[in-house]
């Protein structure tokens, strides 16, 4: 399996309401050093809607400033609809919605 491959198969796995940082998602797909690969292979995520990008955040919580699928705001809107909540900051609230995989 590739690297992408990997990083898509583990975003697919982040569950509704739940949020994971890329540098999990990189460490998930073997590779704990390429979050910033992470960030590259999802903002050019080739099945939007099957492949729930919108559910990676920055290790701090924050939304992508640029969300590749629908600009400013669009990751906010999605994870709010899925009752992911944020902090004064804009950040999500990492203690209630970061996922805790196994």
């Amino acid at each position: 399996m590739t690297f992408s491959e990997a990083v898509y198969k583990a975003v697919k796995q982040i569950p509704y309401g739940k949020v994971a940082t890329y540098g999990q998602i990189a460490w998930m797909a073997g590779n704990p050093r390429a979050a910033r690969a992470v960030g590259t292979l999802l903002h050019h995520n080739p099945l939007p809607g099957v492949i729930p990008c919108h559910r990676v955040v920055n290790r701090a919580g924050r939304p992508a400033p640029g969300f590749a699928f629908g600009g400013i705001g669009e990751q906010r809107r999605m994870l709010e609809a899925e009752g992911v909540t944020f902090l004064p900051d804009g950040n999500v609230d990492l203690s209630r919605h970061l996922w805790r995989w196994e």
